[in-house]
């Protein structure tokens, strides 16, 4: 099958599309369910199932979380991380969402405990590439900020986003965002403080991590949330902790890719529960900009890095 290749460290041109061998089992999945391929959601049609997988069958239309292989034709992998494809929504659409839902139910509601009437802060800034998939999309973390807002609206949440430029503040603002602030123009701990009453957010997702940790610890509420899950601004910081022990913060940070099998199975478990009701419902969208083909995956590299989108980026087989 073809594949996506890293050939060597460098910029987009040093991914290329390559033959390489697949077995079409998922004992050829690397250990601890990672992959030296790119791409960490997909969406597409099952075409072989192991022995012991009970839920899906040949033919079904399913989207999965991966530990990478996802820039590819084809990907093995476990049951437990493939989830049905929402009967309101397309297949290679439905492609965007995995990563994202694992990503922002795992840290938001799962662990920082979002809920109803309290206010969520996205504090994310556009990275390169972090994932892709079969029917394949490919997003920037400010894709989190978009799927953010409208899943914390639904479950009753106030919302702040934080952009470089009006557009995506406008676009953030059309999804339903409360508060919306230019990083660039504007103070964001001043602003937060002015729109809470002085009080501060009750929970930051935060992908920025050393460069702002101090002003986030300032952003919060007592009994606030703060969850990093980048290092965009650094992994580095020298912060007051003070904050801390007088408003009882909490501080947290984790990876998606790294977790087990066993974990991610659990994540998806929720997912399905909690966020695909809310796709069923027409609730929460996905946000598309652009398809390529996956022979011109270095080209769509190219936009993401240049951060003039808004939505996902595809790769189609």
């Amino acid at each position: 099958m073809k594949a996506i290749v890293i050939t060597k460290p460098g910029g987009p041109e040093v991914l290329q599309l390559q033959e390489i061998p697949y077995s079409g089992r998922a004992s050829t999945l690397p250990p601890k369910g990672t992959s030296p391929y790119p791409g960490l959601e997909c969406a597409g049609v099952v075409e072989q199932v192991g022995k012991n997988v009970s839920r899906w069958k040949v033919g079904d239309q399913v989207c999965a979380l991966l530990g990478g292989g996802g820039y590819a034709e084809k990907v093995a992998v476990p049951e437990a991380q493939v989830l049905p494809v929402p009967s309101c929504v397309s297949l290679k659409d439905a492609a965007s969402f995995p990563e994202v839902a694992c990503t922002v139910w795992s840290t938001v509601f799962m662990m920082s405990r979002l809920s109803a009437g309290e206010t969520l802060l996205n504090v994310i800034q556009p990275l390169i590439l972090r994932s892709a998939c079969t029917s394949l999309y490919m997003g920037v973390r400010v894709e989190l900020a978009t799927f953010g807002i409208q899943i914390a609206k639904y479950y009753g949440a106030k919302v702040f986003v934080t952009a470089g430029n009006e557009e995506k503040l406008a676009f953030c603002k059309d999804l339903g965002a409360d508060v919306c602030i230019n990083y660039k123009t504007e103070d964001f701990v001043a602003r937060v403080k002015e729109e809470t009453g002085g009080k501060g957010v009750d929970v930051i997702l935060d992908n920025m991590g050393g460069s702002y940790l101090q002003r986030n610890l300032d952003s919060l509420n007592f009994d606030g949330r703060l969850f990093i899950i980048g290092f965009q601004g650094g992994p580095m910081a020298q912060v007051n902790l003070g904050p801390m022990i007088a408003k009882r913060l909490t501080v947290q940070a984790a990876g998606l890719r790294v977790r087990t099998p066993e974990k991610k199975a659990a994540i998806v478990s929720e997912v399905e529960k909690n966020v695909w009701p809310a796709i069923a419902e027409g609730k929460v969208k996905p946000v598309m900009y652009k398809h390529f083909p996956l022979s011109e995956a270095a080209e769509a590299h190219r936009l993401i890095e240049s951060s003039q989108h808004i939505g996902k980026i595809m790769l189609l087989p």
